[in-house]
Formats: structure tokens, sequence, C-alpha cells
């Protein structure tokens, strides 16, 4: 890669680490908050799915602003949103003082995507690389998070380890403030540039322009992979949300494997085994988004897409099932499940690039995370709600549907693409 290249990637990479980081620690603390209040799955999956809704449809706005103003600055105000937010959950007393510190976590963090991603698309001569050492370092703060948060669980109360969260926003800002890149090297365009060298003649400047930039937007291509997009984030919400809570059904105590603590002791109560397996999940998926990300550059990102969702629906299927035939089933079906869920991203986000044009890249990510994280946070809602009425066999089999979909949409992409190119 390029010196310009590993500039941006280095700068979007830590951003995108410190996004996720706080995204999945949030399932961990779920953990604590089902025992520490009087809730239920039912209840708890909508409070958190208004964070998480905000995640998505911030995303657009933030979109807007990346393609007009440039996307470094929206993401230092992105990391100082976040850290500010796990500073108020710490203080948090009670369910819906949880829900107003994850709505404002939401809203900080959904400018990212758009804003990180447009920066690559435009920026990063080596797309599909860029997206995949990107996607990396996501991966890297999605299992970090967990497992920063279940060691800190060990040691001090979920609200003291809430405001010590809030440090790695601190640290990544303090890095922002020395990053240098120029913005638009992998493209060619007319208009000016924001201050970081990010494009920005391409962005709305009213909202009749923006309602016209949209409408040329959405061609029958594009609203087929936001499709494809709103699938991958019904699944991936509704899987993970609760998984901790669904692997702690199945897992024995770590006293069983592990003599670490005394059986009976405080600190083997307070070792959750559930956590660790899923922060492992999480790490696999460091592999998958190399994986994709090396897929885009050698294979039509619509096949790559039809595969990995057929792979997804085999394992939602499967995945019960393995968790009753003992431990190593469970991980091994963990470990295929953590590889393919994280290996679809940088197909979808290259398909969007694919999709849309450079001018507007900041509008289209926007649109896309609004589709994955906005509408994809029912996805939470879906799961609290299916692992109340049917279990865990039901709730697996129902999400399965999400990646059914997604294949069938990703047929009809392909379709739709060689449609285009024959008329061309």
């Amino acid at each position: 890669m390029r010196e310009n290249d590993r500039a941006i990637v280095a700068f979007t990479g830590l951003s995108h680490a410190v996004v996720h980081t706080y995204e999945l620690s949030i399932p961990i603390l779920v953990l604590v908050w089902l025992t520490e209040f009087p809730v239920t799955t039912a209840i708890l999956g909508p409070v958190v799915a208004v964070g998480y809704g905000l995640f998505g449809a911030g995303a657009l706005p933030g979109g807007v602003l990346a393609d007009r103003y440039g996307p470094k600055w929206l993401i230092v105000g992105c990391l100082l949103g976040m850290g500010g937010s796990f500073l108020l959950l710490s203080l948090a007393p009670n369910v819906p003082t949880i829900a107003l510190a994850l709505a404002v976590w939401g809203l900080a963090a959904s400018v990212y995507h758009p804003a990180g991603l447009s920066l690559i698309s435009t920026g990063v001569h080596d797309r599909g690389t860029g997206f995949a050492y990107h996607g990396m370092a996501g991966n890297a703060g999605i299992a970090l998070g967990p497992l920063l948060t279940a060691l800190l669980l060990l040691a001090f109360d979920w609200r003291l380890v809430a405001g010590l969260l809030a440090v790695p926003a601190v640290l990544a800002v303090a890095v922002a403030f020395t990053a240098e890149f120029d913005g638009t090297a992998a493209v060619s365009t007319d208009g000016g540039a924001g201050d970081d060298g990010t494009e920005t003649d391409g962005a709305p400047t009213s909202l009749s322009a923006f309602l016209t930039d949209s409408r040329a937007l959405f061609t029958a291509g594009f609203t087929l992979a936001l499709s494809i997009v709103a699938m991958n984030g019904l699944f991936y919400r509704g899987t993970l949300t609760f998984l901790p809570d669904v692997l702690s059904g199945y897992l024995p105590s770590v006293t069983e494997y592990v003599r670490l603590f005394e059986p009976g002791s405080a600190m083997a109560q307070e070792f959750d085994l559930a956590s660790y397996v899923y922060t492992g999940l999480l790490v696999v998926g460091i592999g998958g988004q190399f994986a994709g990300g090396k897929l885009t550059d050698r294979v039509p990102v619509t096949t790559g897409l039809a595969v990995v969702f057929a792979g997804l629906a085999v394992v939602s299927v499967l995945f019960v099932p393995a968790a009753e035939a003992g431990v190593g089933p469970l991980l091994a079906i963990s470990a295929v499940l953590g590889f393919l869920l994280f290996a679809i991203q940088p197909l979808y986000q290259a398909t969007i690039a694919e999709v849309s044009p450079p001018g507007d890249r900041g509008l289209s990510y926007g649109y896309t995370y609004l589709a994955n994280f906005g509408v994809g946070a029912a996805g939470a809602a879906v799961s609290g709600f299916l692992l109340s009425a049917v279990g865990e066999s039901g709730t697996f089999l129902g999400l399965a549907l999400f990646p059914l979909v997604g294949v069938a949409l990703a047929v009809g992409l392909a379709r739709r693409l060689r449609t285009d190119a024959t008329a061309a």
C-alpha cells in the first residue's frame, strides 16, 4: 500500500476499533443488567435497540456531513460523544437512564461509518485491501470491547467499568490530531476539497438537493444492495445482542475446566465463561474480515455475498443442536459463526462502492449504515422477543430467515448488474 493509503487506513482503523469497542461491550453489560435490574430480555431488547437504532439512523445525516465538510473532524466529534455517553452510563441508577446513555452513544457513533468508509473509498487506491484492514481493526475493537469489559467486571462494579471505558475515546482523539492524508487520492474529480482533503462538491447543500441526490442514488442496483445490507444488519444484531446470555446456558462453570479459582469463590462466580467464548468468537471474526476483503478483489461481490449468506443460514439452523451436543461442537459452531458474520462486511461495503458515484459516496454509506444499524437494530428486539416466546431453538431458526432472504437478493443483484453491463 502507498504511504497515503497507510495513513488513511491507520486513522480510520483506530477510530473503527474504538467504535466497536463500545458497541460490543454492551452485550456483556446486558448480562449484568439482567441480574442488576428487574427486567427480562423482552424489555431489555428494545432498550438496547434504541441505542443501536440511533447508531444506524444517524448514519444518513452523517453521510451528508461527510460529503459536505470532510470526515476527519466528524470522526473526532464521534469519538468525544461516545466517551461522554459511557461517562453518563457510569452514573445510570436505572434502566431509563441506561436507555438515554445508549441513545447518546448511538447518535455519536452513527457518523463514523459513512465518514470512515467514504474516506477509504475515495482516498485509498487498493480499496479491497483497505476495507479488509479497516474491518480487521474494527474486529480488534469488537473483540477488545467484550474482553476488556469482562476482565474489568472481575474487579470493579459495572458503573466504574463503564466510566473506565471512556478512556479509549480520549486516547483516540489525541492520536487523531496528528493524522495527515489526502482524502481524494484515489479518485479524479473537479470539485473542491474540505480541510482534510476530502471532496465536498458532491454534497447536497439543501433539503431539495438532498432529495435530488437521493433519488439519483436509488437505482435498482443500489436499492437491492441496500436491502442486502439490511438483511445482514438484522441477522448481525439479532444474533450478537443476547449471544453471551445464550452461551451461558450451555457452558459449564469455569471451575470444571480451569483451576484458577476455588469452586464457589467470589472470583469463580464473577468469571463468566460465556463472556470469553463470545470474545473468542469475535476474535475469529478478524480472520473473516481479512478473507472477505481479499475475496472482493478476486470474485464478483454478489457471488461472495450469496455464499456467505448461505453459510450463515446453515450455521443459524445448526447452532442450538451443536450447543446441545457438547462444549466442543459449541466452540466449533461459534468459531464458524464469528468467521462468516464478519467476512460479509467487506463484501457489502465494496458492493455499495460499485453501485454508487464517488461524489455521493458519503451519502451512499450513510444510507448503508442506516440500513445496517438502523433497520438492523430491530434484530435485537426480534431476538429478545423470540427468546422469551420460543426459546433458543426457535430464535435461531427464525433468525436464519434473514440470510436466506440475503441469498435471494444477492442473486437478484447479480442479474441486475449483468443487465446494466449489457445495456452499457
